[in-house]
């Protein structure tokens, strides 16, 4: 069973630098918002594995919900609804 726990452990972390590294490398603001969301998740994630689950929650309000929705927000608004 610890076994499992590492793995998956190491999965969420290596999913975790990879989504922020996609954040980082696209050019779309669109698509970096989505990774940035997809990092929150993961963040949530393994807060949820470290057995905090009241970080994990905030995690997955503030991280992978609520700034990513902001941040969409702002860009329809800036923009007028093109993703560029």
């Amino acid at each position: 069973m610890s076994n499992l726990i590492v793995i998956l452990n190491v999965l969420v972390i290596v999913g975790l630098v990879v989504s922020a590294i996609l954040a980082v490398h696209f050019e779309k603001l669109l698509s970096s918002v989505i990774a940035l969301a997809v990092v929150g998740a993961f963040a949530a994630a393994e807060f949820l594995l470290l057995h905090a689950p009241d970080v994990a929650i905030s995690e997955a309000a503030v991280g992978a919900a609520l700034t990513p929705l902001i941040f969409i927000v702002t860009l329809k608004k800036i923009r007028g609804g093109d993703d560029k």
